[in-house]
């Protein structure tokens, strides 16, 4: 599985694919992290350009911040572009903790790992947070 991260997320998922390894999941599952440059994305491209690079690309979308208001706003892109077969955005819900807290992290890294492998069913969900 391919998780497109957001811009703002890149140090983060560092220390989540150190978590995954530790863990031993990267054994067990495919997980691969794919930043914006890998995929054409400007750090600055808008959440309706990055939500359907995502999509049309099969790929996760990991964020923390994206915006919630406004035409272009990744919540108004799911509400209009969301069908039942679109992959859903994994929200952190706390990045600062994710970094300070080991068991926060590893409550995130096992909460990803069973949406990664049960992904069917979580496909047309449109934003799930975590953990």
């Amino acid at each position: 599985m391919n998780i497109l991260v957001d811009h703002n997320l890149r140090g983060h998922s560092v220390v989540l694919a150190g978590s995954l390894a530790a863990s031993g999941w990267i054994d067990l599952i495919s997980i691969r992290f794919v930043l914006f440059e890998e995929v054409g994305l400007e750090v600055n491209s808008d959440d309706r350009v990055v939500w359907r690079c995502a999509q049309a690309n099969e790929m996760i979308l990991l964020t923390a911040n994206r915006s919630m208001k406004g035409k272009d706003s990744l919540e108004q892109v799911m509400r209009e572009e969301n069908t039942a077969t679109s992959l859903p955005v994994i929200t952190i819900g706390n990045i600062d903790r994710l970094l300070a807290e080991p068991e926060y992290r590893d409550r995130c890294v096992n909460r990803l790992v069973d949406i990664i492998v049960d992904l069917e069913d979580y496909r047309g969900a449109r934003r799930i947070f975590i953990p």
